[in-house]
């Protein structure tokens, strides 16, 4: 008979990091915008016009942004079609939880029969929201935010069927499957410098060409306020997190300062630093192995 004494350790599960967002989609709503536009105001001490530097401006108006209009929580969102969840079915919902935490604390046939209709009634709930959110849906399709609604749910859909969001390790230019976070990163910034940089074939460069130089006019106040109104919303930000919804809401003033920056920038030949930062995204190509960097664009 052996007999030993053992130490077992578990490792903790790393979790992603949170990122937390600011709610610009509140701007869709005038009262919103307007208040936005005073908080902004009270921010830079009363000035109808904007800071004539970039990272000034850019900092005052996503502080005022957060403040404003608030962030999210940064949970990753269930992987569920809950867009026509409502109050009735959170209310519900509640109180099944409760009925259900009663009953398992006291197996009596009243606390049961009180958990059973309310299952029932939960049922009930979630089936009218969901009728009542696709009617809305369908009479809203020939409008533009009923056609992201269903491009929305269209690609949850997809995401789901292919659940490539699900793939957390990917492999090495051996075959090896990398599982920490840090070199999964490592393996994806290798597979793109490499991807970017190696010595293809490229287009040849037509030699000899007689280059004309002349003067650029400046950017017109007239061609900045065109460019904003062709400009769509709900597009996702980039990484300075300013959309396209904060300049159509600042409206003139927002006209002004654009117009002013595109003209230094094209004077001095310099443009802030925050806008030569990217974010590359692998995309999946629906075909190979999932774990390949290969099988990936970005």
């Amino acid at each position: 008979m052996v007999v030993c004494r053992m130490t077992l350790m578990v490792c903790k599960t790393k979790r992603s990091k949170i990122e937390k967002k600011t709610k610009w989609w509140k701007l869709k709503k005038e009262e919103c915008c307007e208040e936005f536009r005073q908080k902004l105001r009270q921010a830079l001490g009363g000035q109808v016009v904007l800071p004539d530097d970039w990272e000034t401006t850019a900092d005052v108006i996503r502080e005022t942004g957060r403040k404003v209009l608030g962030v999210s929580s940064g949970r990753r969102k269930e992987d569920k079609e809950t867009w026509w969840w409502n109050e009735e079915v959170q209310d519900s919902s509640q109180r099944k939880r409760l009925a259900k935490k009663k009953w398992d604390m006291d197996w009596t046939e009243e606390n049961r029969q009180e958990y059973k209709e309310l299952q029932h009634r939960v049922k009930r709930e979630v089936s009218k929201a969901k009728q009542k959110a696709y009617d809305e849906l369908y009479t809203r399709l020939d409008t533009r935010e009923g056609e992201k609604d269903l491009y929305r749910l269209a690609r949850q859909r997809d995401r789901d069927r292919k659940d490539v969001q699900q793939v957390r390790v990917i492999k090495d230019r051996d075959g090896r499957v990398l599982t920490s976070e840090e070199s999964v990163q490592r393996r994806w910034k290798e597979y793109f410098e490499e991807l970017m940089n190696e010595g293809n074939e490229r287009e040849k460069r037509v030699e000899g060409v007689n280059s004309v130089e002349q003067k650029v006019d400046k950017i017109r106040k007239d061609e900045v306020r065109k460019a904003l109104k062709r400009m769509k919303s709900g597009k996702a930000v980039g990484p300075d997190d300013i959309p396209v919804e904060i300049w159509k809401c600042l409206g003139e003033a927002a006209v002004e300062f654009l117009a002013s920056l595109f003209i230094r920038v094209l004077e001095s030949e310099r443009m802030p630093e925050e806008w030569r930062r990217s974010v590359l995204v692998p995309i999946f190509k629906n075909k190979g192995d999932v774990q390949s960097c290969s099988n990936y664009r970005g």
